[in-house]
């Protein structure tokens, strides 16, 4: 045994057992007021640390003692523990300690926890005794509402700051904030100066000052004016986290690296610090590292927006998915529309096969993303992975525009080259581009282009390259699917499908393309369990249940199942417009008003912030005849939306229903404000003015129209229908004609035979069409036109032959069969059933067709099938007056007189918005 050793360690042992007696000794015998005041001595030294631990000990013995409480709140803040300061803070308060000193510290702690709104709605109307302590409590209420964007109250604010302490140097520093917020960096920096010359140590002016310099590029200056923050007040957090985010930005990782050490020295488990640490972490591409730290930020500040954002970032870029998705929605309200959060949320769902909820993420943001290529780009990979290729190749256009030189970036320049019309050099550029990067923009660029343009063997080629990248990404099969099916190979594009579906059965794209095809076989059961089979996998994938639902009104489901269905969908993901939309809608199809209201009620309570949440609220409250609330909801939707012109209209559509014109005509005017070019606000006003006998300020409109649109005919058929609507034929016609000068359309064309007619002029009209027909001989819509005011005439035989040639072109059109049913019905020719039998199955479950079919049959003695069909054209459209006037006489023929008066009842009700009411009375009469 080494006796040496052993002496030593009993000598250590009995040292140490007598210092542990020393301080035992020493706590219990120290009296409180000993203690508080060598607490006090660490403030004034910075030992925060030191100073939190003495007035902890002094709270064990005097737990009511309102100073402590006060000076740990004090020392907690100071040392980093925002969290924690806040506690004790509110018991110093509770415990009567002076108002004066707690209340201006309570601010800046709330401040610090990224509180502002709770600091103006619990502090701002505070009253305190002396000067200096208003003052440094309106400044903080100044600051409060500076980050809440209301910029006039903290304007406010400041000014009585500086009324109660003149010249006080943080009032002026906030007023410095807010005039850089404006974009007044001169008036900023002459207030920062002013505020440094009251104190030139003011560590808070010279760390704006850094910001300042920052802001306006020059980064040696801000970097020197952050130091010397330092020098100043070496703890200052703001200004290590300054140096740290330039060095990161700089990719400067060594010495952000002993920036951070030195920070960790004075504010080691600082919230902060913990972020910063995870920044540096990820970007050195240490995620563990990044996520243990991000996590205890998140510890102390679990609602910090840029700490959920990093730590989505940190699991987006593990490829772990769902735990982004998790983080980055947390953020996303917490931070700006167009910011990371928002597009890393998107990529990640494209990541993980779930485009239909990345869709739902971009939605909100697509009028703000017209300036921003990389947005667009990101939209139009959204929308082709949707199977929207069209929309997708417009987006992807609109991204190269704006950044022809940045390329993903030949990619870009190619897309420029495509709208040039330089098609043969930009696929070229798209295909080396494609060929040579491992990523995919440039492959889904090539392949939008394509589709677009219906070449469909390219697409495959382009989808083929894309495939060798990415083998196993179900959105590749996809899109060969959608190619096959412009194609017309339906078994080809069906085993595309079903690969994609078999990488991941929960893929909804691929569900949803087999499943119409399923329902172009007639199999609705087929399609059903495409959608069944998705949800087995994710059982809250809101598409897939809104799908389902939406067979089952398709199959003449009851109002009461769909909408179970849809809340299916509203309970897997309750922050998802979508299914709320949804529901408000079906009920307003099925004019079920009351649950409208109710289910629009709920979804604003739930999304008060979303715009298509309070436009649908509005037009729920506006069927319900509540026309004031539908009115104060669109205001609300205006000052959210302040540069849409949709509220704008539907208040106008308000009230002109209220019979409020004039308010009608101010708010179009508003909405033209907004979108001078706004054609909808441009005809409403029109409208308008024509209403109250106004005709030559609704002409001056309608030329305006013309004027911003000269090579559309929208403005030369306003001016056109103004004079029509005065009888004013010749007017009218001479309106037409100047527009068919400038843009030949069929629409125009079509105003100018009508207008023909009006005036009396039918050999006129006849020879126009003639000419019109020969120059345009597949111009479909003026040919149905002209079947229509044959028919409107009575001419029966001019209108089949018109809708006769039209089924020569389109055989398979359910319109043009159905139109042709109901003018050979009239003329008893007797192949009106089988036109209208082709029709039925062409265009199975729609009102109108059944409708023309029953009226046949029953012309021809088949009361039983006449009764079944009108029966469920009511079921589908139970506003449709006219059907419900057939079934009536339907249920007459067949004796059944009691059924017949309840629904003619029905219409007597209706009054004069059913013009057929002599035709109600007389059946009701004969009764």
């Amino acid at each position: 045994m080494n006796t040496r050793n052993s002496l030593h360690k009993l000598r250590r042992a009995g040292v140490s057992a007598l210092l542990a007696t020393l301080l035992l000794v020493g706590c219990g015998g120290e009296k409180p007021e000993a203690m508080l005041a060598s607490a006090k001595e660490y403030l004034v030294k910075n030992d925060h640390k030191a100073a939190a631990i003495q007035l902890k000990n002094v709270l064990q013995k005097e737990p009511q003692l309102a100073e402590a409480r006060f000076l740990l709140g004090k020392a907690l803040l100071e040392g980093g523990d925002p969290t924690g300061a806040e506690v004790e803070l509110r018991k110093a308060r509770d415990l009567k300690y002076s108002a004066d000193q707690v209340t201006p510290l309570l601010a800046r702690t709330m401040l610090m926890l990224g509180q502002p709104q709770k600091v103006t709605d619990e502090l701002a109307t505070t009253e305190l005794s002396t000067p200096e302590a208003r003052a440094d409590l309106l400044t903080s209420v100044g600051q409060a509402y500076l980050m809440q964007e209301k910029d006039s109250r903290a304007e406010a604010a400041y000014a009585a700051a500086l009324v109660a302490q003149p010249a006080y140097a943080p009032a002026l520093l906030g007023q410095a904030r807010l005039q850089a917020s404006r974009g007044d960096l001169p008036g900023a920096v002459a207030l920062l100066d002013a505020a440094l010359e009251k104190s030139p140590k003011l560590h808070d002016a010279l760390q704006l000052k850094g910001d300042m310099l920052a802001t306006n590029g020059d980064s040696a200056g801000a970097m020197a004016a952050y130091r010397k923050v330092l020098e100043v007040k070496p703890e200052y957090l703001p200004a290590h986290s300054a140096i740290i985010r330039m060095l990161l930005a700089d990719n400067k990782l060594d010495e952000a690296g002993k920036q951070i050490d030195l920070l960790k020295e004075t504010a080691p488990n600082h919230p902060q610090t913990h972020y910063l640490q995870a920044m540096y972490a990820y970007q050195k591409k240490d995620y563990a590292a990044a996520r243990d730290s991000i996590l205890l930020h998140l510890k102390f500040y679990p609602e910090s927006p840029l700490g959920l954002q990093l730590a989505g970032l940190i699991e987006y870029d593990v490829k772990a998915y769902p735990q982004a998705e998790a983080y980055l929605l947390k953020a996303l309200p917490r931070t700006p529309p167009l910011s990371i959060t928002r597009r890393v949320l998107i990529a990640s769902y494209l990541r993980d096969s779930q485009p239909g909820k990345a869709l739902g993420i971009l939605e909100p943001v697509l009028d703000k993303i017209d300036k921003d290529s990389n947005m667009l780009a990101l939209a139009g990979q959204v929308y082709l992975q949707n199977g929207q290729v069209d929309k997708a190749g417009q987006y992807f256009a609109k991204a190269a525009t704006l950044d022809p030189k940045n390329a993903g970036k030949r990619t870009s320049l190619a897309m420029v080259n495509m709208l040039k019309g330089d098609s043969d050099v930009a696929f070229r550029d798209l295909e080396q581009v494609a060929s040579g990067d491992t990523g995919t923009r440039a492959d889904l660029a090539l392949i939008a282009a394509h589709m677009q343009r219906r070449e469909y063997d390219q697409a495959l080629k382009a989808i083929a390259a894309l495939e060798k990248k990415q083998p196993d990404n179900p959105l590749t099969h996809n899109l060969r699917g959608t190619t096959l099916l412009g194609k017309r190979d339906m078994a080809a594009a069906r085993k595309s499908f079903e690969k994609a579906l078999a990488l991941n059965p929960a893929y909804f794209p691929a569900a949803a393309n087999l499943a119409s095809l399923d329902l172009a076989d007639k199999k609705p059961d087929d399609a059903r369990k495409r959608f069944e089979g998705v949800l087995a996998k994710d059982p809250k994938n809101v598409q897939a249940l809104l799908a389902v639902a939406d067979l089952r009104a398709r199959a003449g489901g009851t109002t009461e199942e769909v909408a179970g269905l849809i809340g299916k969908a509203i309970a897997a993901s309750p922050s998802d417009p979508a299914p709320r939309l949804a529901l408000i809608g079906m009920y307003l199809s099925k004019k079920e008003v009351k649950s409208a209201l109710v289910a629009a009620q709920e979804a604003v309570a739930v999304l008060p912030e979303r715009a298509e949440i309070l436009d649908a609220a509005g037009r729920a409250q506006q069927a319900a005849g509540d026309y004031n609330q539908a009115l104060a909801t669109y205001g609300k939707l205006a000052a959210l939306k302040p540069d849409s012109q949709i509220p704008l209209l539907r208040m106008a559509e308000i009230e002109v229903a209220s019979n409020n014109k004039e308010a009608a005509l101010q708010s179009l005017r508003k909405a033209l404000k907004v979108k001078p070019d706004s054609v909808e606000a441009q005809r409403g006003i029109m409208m308008l003015e024509l209403d109250a006998g106004r005709v030559k300020e609704a002409l001056v409109v309608a030329r305006e129209v013309q004027r911003q649109r000269p090579k559309e005919a929208i403005g030369y058929s306003l001016e056109g229908d103004a004079h029509a609507s005065k009888n004013a034929w010749a007017d009218a016609a001479a309106a037409y004609r100047a527009g068919l000068k400038e843009v030949p359309v069929s629409e125009l064309a079509g105003k100018l035979y009508s207008a023909l007619l009006g005036g009396g002029n039918t050999a006129e009209a006849e020879k126009f069409a003639e000419t019109w027909l020969k120059e345009h001989p597949k111009d479909a819509r003026f040919r149905l036109q002209l079947g229509e005011l044959a028919t409107a005439r009575k001419d029966y035989a001019g209108a089949a032959k018109q809708y006769r040639l039209l089924l020569e072109a389109q055989p398979e059109n359910a319109a043009v069969l159905n139109n042709l049913a109901w003018v050979a019905g009239q003329m008893k020719d007797p192949k009106a059933i089988e036109y209208a039998e082709k029709a039925n199955k062409l265009a199975p479950n729609q009102p109108a067709v059944m409708d023309t079919l029953a009226v046949l049959l029953l012309d021809k003695g088949d009361s039983a099938r006449a009764l079944d069909l009108l029966k469920k054209a009511l079921d589908l459209a139970p506003q449709a007056s006219q059907i419900r006037l057939n079934y009536a006489k339907a249920l007459l023929k067949a004796g059944q007189k009691t059924e017949a008066r309840s629904e003619l009842d029905q219409l007597a009700k209706l009054g004069d918005k059913f013009p057929a009411q002599a035709e109600v009375g007389q059946l009701l009469k004969g009764l």
